[in-house]
C-alpha cells in the first residue's frame, strides 16, 4: 500500500516532526530545559506519534516484504520510529527518565528491526534487554589466543564504532550533494529512492549509537537507585536508644543526698548505689559490676572488704605486700620517719 490513501496529511506530518528535529539540532536555545526547546520536544513527539498511528494503519511496511515492493515516495516513513527514539531522548524529566529510555529504546529496536528485515545495512542488533549480552562471552575462533573476551569485545566495539563514524561521515556528505536536487523537484524516481535509503542508512547508524548510550545510562540509574533503596550499613553494634539524662546531684550516701536535696531543691539528689542500679536496670552496666554495699557500711569499710575479697582471691602478689606491711607497722610506731617537725 502507498501513502497516497493517508492524503498529504501523513507527509505533512513527517515533515513538520523532521523540521522541528532540525530546529532542535541546529541548539540556538543555550540548554536542553528551556521552555522552547521542551515546547518544540513535545510537538515533534505528537506529529510524529500521529503520523506513526497512520502508517501502522495504512500498513505501508512489512517484515515479510522486499524492499523493491516498497514504494519510493513511502521509504521515507520508515524514519519515523528513529525520529521518536531521537526526540524522546531529548525530554528532560529527571522522575520519568527510566520510562523515556525504555521508550526511546522500543523505538531504535523497530526501527532497526524494519531495516533488517529489508535488507537495508548489514549490522547486529542489540538484545532486547539491556545486559542480555555479557562481555563474558567465550573468544571465537579468530581471536588470539590467550585473549581476554572482555578486551576481544572492546576491541570489536571499538573497531565497529570507528567504522561506523567513517560511512555516517561519507552517507552525510552524499546527502548533502543530493538535498537540493530532491527539495527542489528536480530529482527523478531513482535519485529520490537513493536519497531516502541514504538517509535511513545515516539514521542506522544514530541508532546504535544511541542504543549503546542508552544501556550505559541505565546501568548508571539501576546502580544509584538500588544505592539509595539500600538501608545504611551500621558503623559498629547497634545500641539501645537511651533516654536523655536530667541534671541530678551524685551523693555518698543517703545522709548527704537528704543534705544537697535540701540545700538545691531544684536539682533532684541520687546515691552511689540508686545510680549503680538505674545504670543496670538500663542495661549499661552489667550486675556483677555493681559493688554491693550492706546498710550502714561506710565507704572506707567497703573498700577495705573489697581489698580482703582481692587478696582472699588467688593473688599471691598483693596478700604478700599485706603480710610485709602489716610487719613493718608492728615494728614502726606511726609518725616513724618524720623528723621535720621535732620539738
Amino acid at each position: 500500500a502507498e501513502a497516497g490513501a493517508g492524503g498529504p496529511r501523513l507527509a505533512e506530518l513527517l515533515a513538520a516532526g523532521r523540521r522541528l528535529w532540525e530546529e532542535l539540532e541546529a541548539g540556538v536555545e543555550p540548554s536542553s530545559g528551556a521552555p522552547a526547546v521542551q515546547d518544540k520536544v513535545r510537538q515533534g513527539l505528537d506529529v510524529l506519534q500521529r503520523a506513526a498511528t497512520m502508517v501502522a494503519q495504512l500498513e505501508l511496511f512489512s517484515e515479510n516484504e522486499e524492499l523493491d515492493e516498497v514504494a519510493s515516495a513511502d521509504l521515507k516513513f520508515l524514519l519515523l520510529p528513529a525520529l521518536l527514539g531521537a526526540l524522546t531522548l531529548k525530554q528532560v524529566d529527571l522522575s520519568r527518565r527510566q520510562q523515556h529510555l525504555e521508550s526511546a529504546r522500543d523505538h531504535f529496536l523497530h526501527f532497526l528491526k524494519l531495516c533488517r528485515s529489508y535488507g537495508l545495512g548489514t549490522f547486529q542488533l542489540p538484545p532486547t534487554t539491556p545486559g542480555e549480552e555479557g562481555a563474558g562471552s567465550p573468544p571465537g575462533p579468530g581471536d588470539p589466543p590467550g585473549a581476554q573476551p572482555s578486551l576481544v569485545a572492546m576491541a570489536m566495539s571499538r573497531n565497529a564504532k570507528i567504522e561506523r563514524y567513517k560511512q555516517k561521515k561519507e552517507l552525510e556528505n552524499k546527502l548533502a550533494s543530493m538535498r537540493s536536487f530532491v527539495e527542489s523537484g528536480t530529482a527523478d524516481e531513482d535519485q529520490i529512492r537513493e536519497f531516502y535509503i541514504l538517509q535511513i542508512q545515516k539514521w542506522i547508524s544514530t541508532s546504535l549509537e544511541e542504543l549503546e548510550s542508552i544501556d550505559q545510562e541505565m546501568v548508571i540509574l539501576k546502580s544509584r537507585d538500588a544505592a539509595r533503596q539500600a538501608p545504611a550499613a551500621p558503623h559498629g553494634p547497634s545500641r539501645p536508644i537511651r533516654a536523655p539524662v536530667r541534671p541530678f546531684i551524685l551523693t555518698r550516701d543517703a545522709a548527704q543526698a537528704r543534705v544537697f536535696g535540701a540545700g538545691y531543691p531544684g536539682l533532684p539528689t541520687m546515691t552511689v548505689d540508686d545510680w549503680y542500679e538505674q545504670r543496670r536496670r538500663q542495661g549499661i552496666v552489667s550486675g556483677q559490676s555493681v559493688p554491693q554495699r550492706a546498710p550502714g557500711v561506710s565507704d572506707e569499710e567497703l573498700q577495705k572488704q573489697q581489698q580482703e575479697k582481692k587478696e582472699e582471691e588467688d593473688d599471691e602478689e598483693a596478700l604478700q605486700k599485706a603480710r610485709n606491711w602489716d610487719d613493718w607497722k608492728d615494728t614502726h610506731p606511726r609518725g616513724y620517719g618524720n623528723r621535720q617537725n621535732m620539738g
